[in-house]
């Protein structure tokens, strides 16, 4: 090894480099090797487990499921489960951006959308910047509806892409999407030909791409860190400002947010159904527990509004009606729009007596 090679392999930096090789080469040598190096380590995902990942659906459309939907059912699915966040036009509100505008039928001939270069046209809707139909089919079978993900069929994912399609003038009144036709639509999308693929982000030579990288890094050659440290906070007077984060965040996944309710540091809190807890709750749970595992607490505080009103407000204003329960669990489920304001409160999807549980607490004026 040459002088300049062993200088540059030494110290810190060098044991972090030769680590990284190491695990490249560990890394390379296939999950075969890697359960030799490491007997009893992991095991196989199960067929069960990788289809419950492999769900996503490439511009060519592969991992596209079978199924099909008209634009008339979609139009009912989407009065039923969408229209409440998204308007029945897919305007949506001033929460929600809107979905549907901005395209014109020389957009579908062109395959780029013209308003999208005027400086003077305000809004930038989905469908005037979605280039492929399968980013928008992907995004309403991995994501939608927001209080229930995942939960739709194939068949009315195909049903609310195809409405959506007839909003944006791609495809007529009578249309049946399908796996079978979907490249066909492809070819109608209004902004199908303003993706750019002038970066070097995809492997392979595409028409127009470029070899190099849209990044100029250089190496640090002196005073490097070698350990680099990452950390976040809120301000003071920004703590809790909005509410608390800690139950404005979903239950999946690792960002659960900080109980901004307490001083920064503070330990987490230990209160039957605190969010910090992250517990489901069995049958028969409490209504605390319901109103944070159901993520009611990203739209709703106790003493303050967020998105929608407190539970106070709900209280003070219907706690007086005769028949405050029946009404407030059947709002719940329902949804609505219009009480409160413009923004709206989709249906929710759970069981009747879990309605009438959070219906009961917010009548009694949530009682701890």
């Amino acid at each position: 090894m040459s002088s300049w090679a062993e200088r540059r392999m030494s110290g810190a930096a060098g044991r972090a480099a030769r680590g990284l090789a190491a695990a490249l080469l560990l890394a390379l040598a296939g999950g075969a090797a890697l359960a030799q190096a490491l007997p009893g380590i992991g095991r196989a995902a199960t067929p069960k487990e990788v289809a419950a990942w492999d769900i996503d659906v490439r511009p060519d459309f592969k991992g596209l499921p079978k199924g099909a939907g008209t634009v008339a059912q979609g139009q009912d699915l989407w009065e039923a489960r969408c229209a409440s966040c998204h308007g029945i036009f897919g305007e949506s509100n001033e929460f929600f951006a809107p979905l549907i505008g901005g395209t014109t039928a020389q957009d579908v001939t062109s395959g780029r959308v013209a308003r999208l270069t005027d400086a003077a046209y305000p809004g930038r809707t989905m469908i005037m910047k979605l280039s492929t139909v399968s980013t928008l089919w992907d995004y309403i079978n991995r994501a939608m509806p927001w209080n229930a993900p995942k939960s739709l069929t194939p068949d009315e994912v195909y049903a609310l892409t195809a409405f959506l399609l007839n909003l944006g003038g791609v495809v007529p009144e009578d249309f049946e999407l399908s796996e079978r036709n979907i490249a066909e639509v492809q070819a109608r999308i209004p902004n199908r030909n303003g993706m750019t693929t002038k970066h070097a982000l995809w492997p392979g030579k595409l028409p127009g791409s470029v070899a190099r990288p849209d990044v100029n890094a250089v190496a640090c050659m002196k005073d490097c860190a070698t350990e680099p440290t990452l950390a976040s906070m809120l301000p003071d007077f920004a703590r809790n400002a909005h509410g608390n984060l800690a139950e404005q965040n979903r239950m999946v996944g690792a960002q659960h947010g900080a109980d901004t309710t307490q001083p920064a540091g503070a330990a987490p809190p230990t209160r039957p159904g605190a969010p910090a807890a992250r517990a489901e709750p069995s049958a028969g749970a409490g209504p605390s527990a319901l109103v944070t595992r159901l993520a009611c607490t990203a739209c709703h505080a106790a003493d303050r509004k967020l998105i929608g009103p407190s539970w106070r407000d709900i209280h003070e204003r219907h706690g007086s009606r005769a028949d405050v329960q029946a009404y407030l669990a059947a709002k719940i489920q329902s949804g609505g729009v219009g009480v409160w304001g413009a923004i709206p409160m989709p249906a929710q999807n759970l069981s009747a007596e879990d309605a009438k549980v959070i219906a009961r607490w917010l009548a009694d004026g949530t009682p701890r």
